[in-house]
């Protein structure tokens, strides 16, 4: 559930995005809605509130959720304020590939152990190297879902934000599907502790 969370906002940017440019009054102010530039605008307050009510109700933001927001608000920014959609085409490849490095580094810093245990072991008990292997499944997840962003954004931008909405989300269940499976392969019983009486 709360991996859609983080989705509110891109959903609200396609639906703004989408709809045919209007003028539209709410309190005294008449604003634009439609097309690429009023849904970053849209994007970037919505990410504000979403990020901003995670925040007041659970005192922090995940990692992932500060590097989303950030890059929201530095290429929301940037497209708003130099009218060109090119800095937003740039944001999902970027936010990936940072995902990928961070997994990857996992494997070097930090008492090398990978991201993905950090974030599941808790939960999950496998071997190792099963933990390994899916830390790498990841950063290739992560660098190619952002070439793949990428590729849509410049060569085919009549459906960059259909792909940016849909097709990003698509390849992420189908990952995460295929994740569960490897894992129900290799889940090992956690250590039975034996209870000694004094």
């Amino acid at each position: 559930m709360k991996q859609f969370i983080d989705f509110i906002p891109l959903i609200l940017f396609f639906i703004v995005f989408k709809l045919d440019p209007r003028t539209v009054d709410l309190l005294g102010y008449s604003f634009q809605l439609g097309g690429i530039f009023s849904a970053t605008e849209v994007l970037i307050a919505s990410s504000l509130l979403v990020y901003g009510a995670l925040w007041i109700k659970q005192k922090r933001l995940e990692r992932n959720q500060v590097i989303t927001l950030v890059a929201c608000l530095f290429f929301g920014g940037l497209t708003i304020a130099f009218h060109s959609e090119t800095f937003l085409k740039w944001k999902a490849p970027i936010v990936n590939w940072i995902f990928a490095l961070i997994f990857l580094g996992s494997l070097f810093v930090a008492g090398k152990t990978p991201l993905i245990k950090r974030m599941m072991g808790h939960a999950i008990n496998l071997p190792d190297a099963v933990w390994y292997k899916l830390n790498i499944a990841w950063t290739i997840f992560f660098i190619f879902s952002g070439a793949a962003n990428l590729f849509v954004a410049f060569t085919f931008p009549s459906i960059w934000v259909d792909f940016k909405v849909f097709g990003s989300l698509a390849m992420t269940i189908v990952f995460m599907i295929a994740q569960g499976v490897y894992m129900a392969r290799h889940i090992q019983e956690p250590p039975k502790q034996e209870n000694k009486e004094d």
